[in-house]
């Protein structure tokens, strides 16, 4: 490995910031304890409110799987496509921990070092065990994190647990063998290969022992779903209802990706995945069961940055430096600034009072472009993303997040086919909030019924939305 330099940690503070012990966002939320909190407040995965401010990276060290799911189909050295199991480059543990220092030295906000694969982290266990051993000698204060489908995961709970590894996630699908026969062909267990209804009833028995040893060595454990229409979208309910009663800290409900250029069984055989209402149907369906994270990006196998971004191209093997310096103190700083950002962030949320519907049972529904940091901060052009919220006398709540197929600003100029697909996907929206927009798109967002405003431009999301929100409550006539 390449010299790896770790300067001296400092008590950097900024002017204007505040230590974790003092500002009020490391405190835990009322339904939380300070111990889980502090091991989810960092985590952009496990916290939605951290997702605005903390980067994640996952690193590919673990091709082998024993499982077949027939959504999957992992592709080795592919840059273009972004779904789960893919990856440009396949590494050794060696060369994932250099480049996760690289990563580290150049992203501060790093926080989370994740191994989803493109395999199965468990099923090559002795691979992730060897990057996370490199990684935490350099690099302390990062949280590690793996992602399974479970069928190994019972036989490693010890090791997990000795590795501080406090954040697992369980890929879920369902409960029922029957179901579960048609996502998976065949699972490798104990030296034999199994199909059918035998090979989900396995898989389930393991997921669900794995998940109980978690839970009662205190480990938090996220299970991802994917929905599949016609499969198991009903049955998801049902999962997350037993997921709940077994301890899970977060379910989440994603689509399937299904497209017969990604050869995958569900794409050669015309699977669909769902559309934004059926996820949110489910997910909805899913309320007062396992708390639902709503904030997915559905990642790459080897993603880098925040969520919703991946800077990977950045970091391939070709272009980490020869020595590697952490800098400590640099980390520690911006964790300062993060804390200090959350503080102002927290009191602004604080500053505002819920308003009375503007009508029995009116809800306002609200896209948001921003770059991070909780704030509305991004160009209506440049967004790649939007972020969706409710709003309705009982507060504000994100819905989650809608990809942009092809950004409206591509050269500097606007393009009248994103435009189009852009409204599409904002349908069920009634106002658009980003930073600036230019007269052309504000025009058609205007005559699809869509309102966009840039007036409240580098405020904070949420202070904005509830204000929206009280603005309109108060404006509604006296008989609304």
């Amino acid at each position: 490995m390449s010299a790896i330099k770790t300067a001296p940690a400092k008590n950097a503070v900024p002017s204007g910031g505040c230590s974790a012990s003092a500002c009020g966002s490391a405190a835990a939320p009322e339904d939380m304890s300070p111990e889980v909190w502090a091991k989810v407040k960092d985590h952009p995965c496990y916290s939605e409110e951290a997702h605005h401010y903390f980067a994640r990276m996952h690193v590919a060290v673990a091709p082998a799987c024993n499982i077949q799911c027939n959504y999957c189909n992992r592709k080795y050295d592919c840059a273009n496509e972004s779904r789960p199991g893919v990856v440009s480059e396949r590494l050794t543990p060696e060369q994932g921990a250099r480049k996760v220092l690289a990563v580290a030295a150049s992203v501060p906000q790093l926080s989370v070092l994740g191994i989803a694969g493109p395999g199965d982290a468990l099923y090559d266990w002795k691979k992730t065990k060897a990057t996370f051993d490199a990684v935490v000698k350099d690099l302390p204060d990062i949280k590690l994190c793996i992602s399974t489908n479970g069928l190994a995961l019972p036989d490693h709970v010890d090791e997990i647990v000795a590795m501080n590894i406090d954040h697992v996630t369980i890929t879920i699908n369902m409960i029922d063998p029957e179901i579960g026969a048609k996502i998976y062909p065949w699972i490798f267990f104990q030296h034999k290969r199994y199909e059918g209804v035998e090979a989900a009833r396995i898989l389930h028995e393991r997921q669900m022992l794995g998940l109980d040893m978690l839970v009662a060595r205190g480990v938090l454990v996220k299970v991802n779903s994917v929905l599949i229409p016609g499969i198991n979208d009903e049955h998801l309910i049902e999962v997350n209802r037993e997921v709940k009663k077994r301890g899970a800290f977060l379910h989440n409900v994603m689509p399937l990706i299904s497209d017969a250029a990604h050869g995958t069984h569900f794409g050669l055989t015309g699977q669909r995945g769902p559309t934004p209402e059926e996820l949110k149907k489910v997910q909805d369906a899913c309320e007062g069961g396992a708390k639902l994270m709503r904030h997915c990006r559905q990642c790459r196998a080897d993603a880098v940055g925040m969520l919703g971004e991946d800077r990977g191209q950045e970091f391939t093997l070709d272009k980490l430096p020869e020595t590697i310096a952490i800098d400590q103190s640099k980390r520690d700083a911006w964790r300062a600034q993060i804390e200090a950002k959350r503080e102002l962030a927290a009191f602004a949320r604080m500053a505002v009072k819920p308003a009375p519907a503007a009508k029995p049972g009116h809800v306002l529904t609200v896209a948001v472009a921003s770059k991070g940091d909780g704030v509305i901060n991004q160009h209506f052009g440049h967004a790649k993303e939007f972020l969706i919220y409710r709003a309705d006398g009982a507060g504000v709540k994100f819905l989650g997040a809608r990809k942009i197929g092809d950004q409206y600003c591509q050269g500097g100029l606007g393009e009248d086919s994103s435009l189009a697909g852009i409204i599409a996907l904002l349908g069920d929206v009634d106002v658009l909030l980003c930073a600036k927009i230019g007269g052309c798109p504000k025009g058609e967002l205007k005559a699809a019924g869509i309102e966009p405003s840039d007036a409240y431009a580098h405020e904070f999301i949420e202070p904005s939305i509830a204000a929206l929100y009280a603005k309109r409550a108060a404006d509604a006539p006296a008989d609304a």
